[in-house]
């Protein structure tokens, strides 16, 4: 059965102890049953060929634009605060933590 990362994901790491057992002696799943989910869930991905990275794309998040945004208003935030702007530097804050918080949420 082909799998998804979002579905590797939410299965308990027994299920995914199944799919490793199941998985012809790819050198990535050697040793599954003492590996943790964290360290599995890579491995089957890499030894089923699946793209970990699916999750991040399927969001419709640009990271790299956000981050840059974010490198813009660091820049904004220290000018605010060496004019004495408290208004400017209120808003600057905000939208920081705005797009903080959108990069967050789409990580998980």
């Amino acid at each position: 059965m082909a799998y998804t990362y979002h579905e590797l994901k939410g299965k308990t790491i027994q299920d995914l102890r199944e799919i490793a057992k199941t998985v012809e002696q790819h050198e990535a799943v050697q040793g599954y049953s003492q590996l943790n989910k964290g360290h599995l869930l890579p491995a089957l991905c890499k030894a089923l060929g699946i793209d970990a990275h699916e999750h991040h794309q399927a969001m419709g998040i640009d990271k790299p634009a956000t981050k840059s945004k974010m490198h813009a208003l660091k820049n904004a935030r220290a000018a605010a605060i060496e004019a004495h702007d408290p208004e400017k530097l209120k808003s600057v804050r905000r939208q920081y933590h705005r797009l903080n918080r959108q990069i967050r949420a789409h990580l998980q």
